[in-house]
């Protein structure tokens, strides 16, 4: 599955339009717990463990996305962004990753 930030692939002829597709991931407070709890792999002021988790965040976010484009026949995600949010309230310290995107399918 070709992932794009960009609206148009260039040099392809995008030949069907099946429209927004999400994914989305949850962060939760344990994760902060465990990061700031005193015992942190911290490596040029940043802690390194929290990265990864927001990295697994994200992966398992565009994971979910790229399925529900998969399902509708597209073969790229065009105009992709990323977004993160701070639930906060009733949910913690949770951060949510929100990735969307423009399901499409273009010609080789």
């Amino acid at each position: 599955m070709l992932i794009l930030t960009t609206p148009t692939i260039e040099g392809k002829e995008i030949i069907e339009y099946y429209g927004l597709v999400t994914g989305d991931s949850l962060l939760g407070a344990n994760m902060y717990k465990d990061v700031f709890s005193g015992v942190r792999d911290v490596v040029g002021g940043r802690t390194s463990k929290y990265e990864e988790e927001l990295t697994n965040a994200r992966d398992l976010a565009t994971k979910s996305m790229e399925e529900k484009a998969e399902n509708k026949g597209a073969n790229a995600i065009i105009g992709t962004r990323v977004a993160y949010h701070n639930l906060g309230g009733t949910m913690g310290n949770t951060i949510m990753v929100t990735i969307f995107g423009t399901a499409v399918s273009y010609k080789e």
